[in-house]
């Protein structure tokens, strides 16, 4: 607590150069990410399919990929230059203390005596900001969904479903993000200067509750989930799931295709008691072996115990966050450059807060990635010890191609964007090559050519 006193004191100094350095900071990120998707698009205008691909991919197919992550790409220059200048034009024309008090204006003139206080006009304020980005936003999800990717050929939802799914959205927000918005800003009113102790714990009862309810109250809401059907692709999940020692409870099917030809599959659930759901779009486009392959991959990350290491780094990530906040929570200093100098209120405090944090955000994310792809590198070998080498191979390749993944990548892009190796280094560490599936396609039409001469069927 020492150290934090310290750390307080010497930052709420007066005249502290707050918006300038924030500006700074957001300037300083914004062309570094603007210099790393440059080198990343550089990749993209490549027209020579990498080695390890060339047996498995098309030069059509990877021009089409190419094409994509050039349009990916510019769609990303685009929305980040309206992100960019939306935010500076937040803290150049003082957006907070200007609509903090025209909510408070509504909130006095609308809503009783009872339902004002700092908390109140927190809400208030937060949800209707949302309602505004949301807005604001609105043109450039339509071109996402409705231009970029229905041009590639992923986009499968109407309108209809577009526009419901925001007003879900919305509405989730409110009924989710109220009770906890509100149960936030008393904890800290009324735990002192140790708030952030009790902050951090209620954070985590919030994680532990949404991983339960997630899957059981809100995908229903989005998605419709089915039983696997009985068959051979049950019977081999089931099976894998017992070898494992994983406690299925559920196998599920979500229609992922009313939205999206992309393809996927995950578990979720309790410690005791887990789901395993697999994509319509995955069924249809890959072999019962294939699948079983990429659910091994992904009963490694459980079997070696990934999601709990991150989610305890998620934790100490929130303490130390939450810790930190403690030091900016009374900061006059920078309260009053942004136009609040009568009073300090704690939302206000914390968005502020996050601003001058982006910096470590990005330190955190990179050192994320290179975790997050250590653990992928060794679900992936966990696949292969259970002798789906091939299968594990052949199904990346085929969820690269379907998804018309960018299958080379800037190396330094790559650090600070993937969560995932890319596809190349993925073969190359289960020991797929290029000369391997030329080899085996090979073997394949020996033992056909000898199975149709001792049948005596032509081929």
């Amino acid at each position: 607590m020492d150290i934090l006193s310290r750390l307080a004191g010497w930052l709420d100094r007066p005249g502290f150069p707050w918006k300038s350095l924030i500006i700074s900071f957001s300037m300083g990120e914004y062309l570094l990410e603007n210099w790393l998707a440059f080198r990343q698009y550089r990749v993209l205008q490549g027209t020579k399919v990498p080695k390890q691909l060339q047996n498995e991919v098309d030069q059509a197919t990877f021009d089409k990929s190419q094409a994509y992550g050039r349009a990916k790409a510019k769609y990303g220059f685009v929305s980040g230059v309206i992100s960019q200048l939306k935010s500076l034009a937040v803290i150049r024309y003082d957006f907070y203390p200007k609509f903090w008090a025209l909510t408070g204006l509504a909130l006095t003139r609308y809503l009783p005596a009872s339902c004002q206080g700092e908390i109140a006009h927190s809400l208030l304020f937060v949800f209707a900001s949302s309602f505004i980005e949301t807005i604001l936003s609105l043109p450039l999800s339509y071109y996402h969904h409705f231009v970029l990717e229905e041009k590639f050929g992923f986009n499968k939802q109407t309108i209809g479903l577009w526009v419901s799914d925001l007003l879900k959205g919305q509405a989730l927000s409110v009924t989710f993000g109220v009770p906890l918005g509100w149960a936030f800003l008393k904890i800290i009113q009324k735990t002192g200067d140790k708030f952030f102790y009790y902050l951090w714990l209620f954070a985590l009862g919030v994680q532990l509750f949404a991983i339960t309810i997630y899957p059981i109250a809100i995908v229903p809401l989005f998605n419709k989930l089915t039983p696997l059907e009985p068959g051979p692709l049950k019977d081999a999940v089931e099976a894998l799931a017992q070898r494992l020692n994983f406690p299925l409870s559920e196998l599920q099917v979500i229609d992922g295709s009313k939205r999206s030809a992309h393809s996927n599959a995950y578990f979720t659930g309790l410690p005791w008691k887990k789901k395993i759901v697999i994509y319509d779009t995955l069924i249809e486009k890959s072999e019962t072996k294939e699948i079983e392959a990429v659910l091994a991959h992904e009963l490694g990350h459980w079997k070696m115990g990934h999601t709990t290491k991150l989610l305890l780094i998620s934790q100490v990530h929130l303490f130390y966050m939450f810790a930190l906040f403690s030091v900016f929570i009374n900061n006059r200093s920078l309260y009053n450059a942004f136009g609040f100098s009568r009073e300090r209120p704690i939302m206000i405090g914390f968005i502020l807060f996050n601003e001058v944090l982006a910096p470590t955000d990005s330190i955190i994310k990179l050192l994320m990635n290179v975790m997050t792809r250590r653990m992928e590198f060794e679900a992936d070998n966990f696949s292969l010890k259970l002798g789906y080498s091939a299968e594990l191979a052949s199904s990346l390749i085929k969820l690269q191609i379907q998804n018309l993944s960018s299958m080379d990548a800037d190396w330094m892009y790559s650090s600070f964007h993937y969560s995932h190796p890319i596809l190349t280094e993925r073969l190359k560490a289960v020991g797929w090559t290029s000369e391997k599936k030329v080899s085996q396609a090979k073997e394949e039409v020996k033992d056909e050519k000898t199975l149709g001469e001792s049948t005596g069927r032509e081929l």
